[in-house]
């Protein structure tokens, strides 16, 4: 278990980067239920859900907006010690990576969005695997961020070499689709640009478990 990241002597710095990692906490619920969404809009063919994703990004939106803020208030008025002041990156970090997933799920609810009135593919059966993956990736992490567990983000970010197989895979079949019948070119590629986000977003988790490294105990390491 790691040792307690706040000198005793700093309650209310306590209390404030709290409110950061509940802040961090925040995103990750609106970035997990925006994959969900997305991708749900996609096999449903729910261009309400897609208009949903891309509303609710400004959610994601001004959550970082205040914990920069927040950050760079504590940065310049509490004059964190060594300890603290690394947490206070390692969130800002972490919030910039969640902050980039939303983006990622704005463009795969608009490119959900373009595909909604054409006949599915068949091929694109990996898709919703992959996102329920990242899913799974999103939640991991953030309750490995919560519970300071660096071993599980570890483990986590190992997991990203999946979502790398399941891309690399649905990108060659669908590659080959386009090459056997060209009035598949506009839905693949759109599939392929969708699968292409999901993975993105698998990378961004390992990012995330990277920050946890660093805010833990000051290393900076490549986990994937």
């Amino acid at each position: 278990m790691s040792e307690p990241l706040l000198h005793p002597n700093h309650p209310v710095l306590a209390d404030e980067l709290g409110h950061l990692r509940r802040i961090v906490a925040d995103m990750g619920e609106l970035v997990d239920s925006a994959i969900t969404q997305a991708t749900s809009g996609l096999a449903e063919r729910d261009v309400s859900l897609c208009a949903r994703v891309i509303a609710d990004d400004a959610l994601v939106n001004d959550r970082q907006r205040e914990l920069r803020e927040l950050s760079f208030s504590l940065i310049v008025n509490r004059s964190p010690e060594a300890r603290e002041l690394r947490e206070i990156i390692g969130l800002l970090n972490m919030s910039s990576e969640l902050e980039r997933m939303g983006d990622h799920c704005v463009s795969i609810a608009k490119l959900a969005r373009n595909l909604a009135d054409l006949p599915p593919l068949e091929t694109y059966v990996d898709v919703p695997k992959m996102a329920a993956y990242c899913s799974d990736q999103v939640r991991g992490i953030l309750a490995a961020v919560v519970s300071r567990d660096v071993l599980q983000a570890r483990r986590i970010a190992a997991g990203d070499d999946r979502v790398d197989r399941i891309y690399h895979r649905l990108f060659d079949d669908l590659v080959q689709l386009m090459t056997e019948d060209n009035t598949t070119v506009f839905r693949a590629t759109n599939l392929v640009f969708i699968a292409h986000h999901l993975e993105r977003i698998a990378d961004r988790v390992t990012n995330i478990a990277e920050d946890l490294v660093f805010l833990d105990s000051g290393a900076i390491e490549e986990l994937g």
